[in-house]
């Protein structure tokens, strides 16, 4: 799935962290929460989008036995 979302700052991203753990610490779930002050981020939001796209088919069974790796994009050392 390929959405696009808003580009916030660290301010505004902190910000976002902070009203998600005061709604919780009045009662609210953690998933109302974060559905609460995601739907106030998109309606209000000014500034730019980033396009996000999520791995809808990840398998979550077997990433136990599958080897994770990350390319940075350097080769690496032989010893």
């Amino acid at each position: 799935m390929i959405a696009g979302m808003p580009a916030l700052t660290h301010k505004q991203q902190q910000d976002a962290v902070e009203r998600i753990q005061e709604l919780m610490s009045e009662g609210m779930s953690s998933g109302q929460a974060i559905a609460l002050v995601a739907a106030d981020i998109r309606q209000n939001h000014q500034g730019d989008t980033v396009v996000m796209m999520f791995d809808e088919d990840d398998d979550e069974f077997n990433d136990s036995d599958e080897e994770h790796h990350f390319d940075d994009g350097e080769e690496e050392e032989e010893q």
